[in-house]
């Protein structure tokens, strides 16, 4: 055989055992085929998650372990998947579902699912409850281009209230994230508006795709396809004034989904896309 075609073969050969390069991500597993547009993520235990997925997918939360590997799932009953986008729990255990993804601004059905604790589930439905409100701010649906500010993919819960922050689409891009607060309890609801942050002026990594806040409550994490905002000392009265340290994660993929597993370490998903993503991964935070 010559010479150059075996040398070729011996560096496409090395090139394929190559392993991925995940940057300063941890990879812990591959999610199945099945859920390829995992959207958010929670969880209870250092062993076991839950998440769901996007518009498109159907009504269901799943239970993964820390490997991606599929333990049980449960049909939410009196729920439709529009464009589910985030997870978040309460001290008590609910789980709530962000159906409030609005790609076009043009949503009058925004909603949020209330839940009891999964992990007490026997069967294989769980119940739900239902929040619905708008945003004041916005008069027309959809908005001008300029005015495209009223998509959402990140909330958390925190003193009774859910904090929704908004991802920007506006054209051309103003970096800007607006925030939200609702109650936590059943019913129709105004949202109020708390504050403004400007993460910065890139539309391929400012745009917020998923919040959580550690349980001690001091620390916000924010994420976008490839870095991470941190906002510590937290401090709701004060969030437009937040200082934030912003975080290249070395990966930029479709990361969708971001939660606390403790005060110090993430958990971090992405979706499919194309060849890349469908993966779950941890993070230290420094």
């Amino acid at each position: 055989m010559n010479k150059l075609v075996i040398l070729s073969c011996l560096v496409i050969l090395q090139a394929c055992a190559q392993k991925p390069w995940y940057g300063d991500l941890n990879h812990l597993g591959k999610f199945p085929n099945s859920l390829s547009e995992v959207s958010g993520i929670v969880t209870y235990t250092d062993n076991l998650a839950w998440v769901i997925e996007d518009n498109g997918n159907k009504d269901f939360i799943y239970g993964i372990n820390l490997k991606a590997g599929l333990v049980k799932k449960l049909k939410v009953k009196n729920a439709e998947n529009n464009d589910w986008e985030d997870l978040t729990t309460d001290k008590e255990g609910n789980l709530y579902i962000g159906d409030f993804g609005n790609n076009n601004n043009e949503r009058k059905n925004l909603t949020i699912y209330k839940l009891p604790n999964p992990e007490l589930e026997k069967g294989d439905k769980i119940p739900s409850k239902k929040i619905t409100f708008s945003y004041p701010e916005q008069k027309n649906f959809p908005p001008k281009k300029r005015s495209m500010l009223f998509d959402s993919e990140a909330f958390f819960h925190w003193d009774n209230h859910l904090y929704i922050f908004t991802k920007d689409r506006s054209r051309p891009y103003l970096g800007k994230t607006f925030v939200y607060r609702i109650p936590d309890k059943e019913g129709d609801y105004k949202a109020t508006l708390v504050g403004t942050l400007n993460l910065c002026e890139n539309q391929d990594h400012c745009s917020v795709t998923g919040a959580d806040i550690s349980d001690d409550g001091k620390t916000v994490v924010l994420i976008g396809y490839g870095y991470l905002y941190l906002i510590k000392n937290f401090q709701v009265n004060m969030i437009s004034e937040s200082q934030f340290e912003t975080i290249y994660l070395k990966h930029e993929t479709q990361i969708e989904s971001v939660c606390f597993l403790n005060n110090s370490t993430l958990l971090i998903a992405d979706e499919q896309s194309k060849t890349k993503g469908r993966n779950l991964y941890n993070y230290v935070l420094k």
